[in-house]
C-alpha cells in the first residue's frame, strides 16, 4: 500500500490501521514523492489525498495511472461534486470525504482489492467476449468500448460498471446492488455511497452519451441501448 498524505498525523493513522490488518505500507507527503514512490514500490493500492504540496493529488493520479493501472482511493476535504468527478475522471476508483472513520477507510480498501481480484477472474472467464447492443460495442477481453464507432476512454471502474449494465440491458439496477456487485461494498457497513454511483453514471454519460443510461427515480439506473 502507498499512502500519499501531507498531514503527517492522518498519514500515520492510516498507515497504522492498514499495517494492523497485515498490509505493508509506504508513506509519501507531497505530489512528486508520491509519484516516485509509486514507481519504485508498485503498490497494490494507493490512498491519495487531493490537496498536496508540489502538485496535487489529481496530477499524482494522472501520472501513476499513465504508467500502470492501480486502484486509487482519493481523500478530499471538499464535498463539491465537480472535484469528485475530476478525480474519478483521472482514474480514481473511489473517494472519501474528510473527516472519515478508519473503519470506513479499511472497508473501502478491502472492497477495492476484492474488486480488482474479481475483475481479473472475469477477464479470464470472458476472454474473447464481445457485447454488442445497438451502436455500443464492448470488447471485454481488450477492455475497449466504442459507441457509433467512436472509442471511449473509460477508467477501470467505469468499464466494470458499463459491463454490469450491458449484461443486463434495460433491467433496472438499484444503487445498492451496484455498490454491492460492482464496487463490492458491504453497503450496511460503509454507508449508502450513492454519490459514488451517481458520479460514475455522470462520467459514463459524458463519455458515451446522455441517452445511454436512464435514471429510474428513487431506485437506480438502466441501460437504454437497444439489443
Amino acid at each position: 500500500m502507498l499512502v500519499v498524505e501531507d498531514d503527517v498525523t492522518i498519514a500515520e493513522s492510516i498507515a497504522a490501521r492498514l499495517r494492523a490488518e497485515g498490509f505493508s505500507v509506504d508513506l509519501a507527503h507531497d505530489g512528486p514523492s508520491g509519484v516516485e514512490t509509486d514507481a519504485e514500490r508498485e503498490p497494490d493500492l494507493v490512498v491519495l489525498d487531493v490537496m498536496l504540496p508540489g502538485f496535487d493529488g489529481l496530477e499524482v493520479c494522472r501520472r501513476i495511472q499513465a504508467r500502470r493501472p492501480v486502484p486509487v482511493l482519493m481523500l478530499t476535504a471538499r464535498s463539491d461534486e465537480t472535484d469528485m468527478l475530476i478525480g474519478l475522471g483521472v482514474g480514481a476508483d473511489d473517494y472519501l470525504t474528510k473527516p472519515f472513520s478508519m473503519r470506513v477507510l479499511s472497508a473501502r480498501v478491502h472492497a477495492l482489492l476484492r474488486r480488482v481480484e474479481r475483475s481479473a477472474r472475469t477477464d479470464v472467464s470472458d476472454a474473447g467476449t464481445k457485447i454488442v447492443l445497438g451502436d455500443l460495442e464492448i470488447d471485454v477481453d481488450q477492455r475497449r468500448v466504442t459507441r457509433a464507432g467512436t472509442p471511449a476512454q473509460l477508467t477501470p471502474i467505469e468499464f466494470d460498471l458499463l459491463v454490469h449494465f450491458a449484461k443486463r440491458p434495460r433491467a433496472v439496477q438499484p444503487r445498492e446492488r451496484l455498490l454491492s456487485e460492482v464496487w463490492d461494498w458491504d453497503v450496511a457497513g460503509t454507508g449508502s455511497g450513492t454519490r459514488a454511483v451517481d458520479s460514475h453514471i455522470k462520467a459514463l454519460r459524458r463519455k458515451l452519451g446522455a441517452d445511454l443510461i436512464r435514471t429510474v427515480h428513487g431506485v437506480g439506473y438502466a441501460l437504454e441501448v437497444g439489443s
